[in-house]
Order: structure tokens, then C-alpha cells, then sequence
């Protein structure tokens, strides 16, 4: 198991970037009007709207189809939501090499 990303709801995916491009010089990914991912020294940051995904914790985990039916992502990965005993939302991912 590895962490994969921190999800963090925006309003506006651009200015975010620019945002964390500047302040930390995270490389962009990907990005498009609904989401961006940025890389970060050893980490990596999603940006999402409200309406597309709700601000979460993501694990790579090759097992993560334990967790529920997986749901195929644009960029190649598959996931599941869950939630832990607090309400959180926690992406459990694996990777579709």
C-alpha cells in the first residue's frame, strides 16, 4: 500500500495551479477544466471541484477491488470511495498497468 494523492475541492481548478506552481513548484500532470493532478517532491496533489469528487485520501492498493466495485478513471486508474469511522473519504486505487 502506498499514499497515491490528497484530493482538495477548489473553485477554480487554474488558479489553483498557478497557485501551487508558484508557491510550491509542483509540476502539472494533468489538468483539465474539472480536475488537475500535480506532482509534488514525493507526493501528489488532486484539485478537484466540489461537484466532481469529494476532497479525500487516496491509497494505491493492488487488493482495492476488496473494497467495492471499481470505477474506471480517465486516466487510466480504477477506484472505490469509502469512508472511515469519521466520515472521511478515503479513494482505495490501483493502478490498470
Amino acid at each position: 500500500m502506498k499514499l497515491h494523492h490528497i484530493a482538495l475541492c477548489v473553485p477554480s481548478i487554474n488558479s489553483a495551479v498557478k497557485w501551487y506552481v508558484k508557491h510550491l513548484k509542483a509540476s502539472i500532470a494533468y489538468q483539465d477544466e474539472t480536475w488537475a493532478m500535480l506532482d509534488i517532491e514525493n507526493t501528489s496533489i488532486a484539485l478537484v471541484l466540489p461537484s466532481q469528487h469529494p476532497p479525500h485520501i487516496a491509497f494505491e492498493k493492488d487488493d482495492a477491488h476488496k473494497y467495492g466495485e471499481l470505477k474506471l478513471h480517465r486516466d487510466g486508474t480504477s477506484s472505490v470511495y469509502v469512508r472511515d469511522p469519521s466520515n472521511n473519504a478515503v479513494e482505495m486505487l490501483k493502478l490498470n498497468k
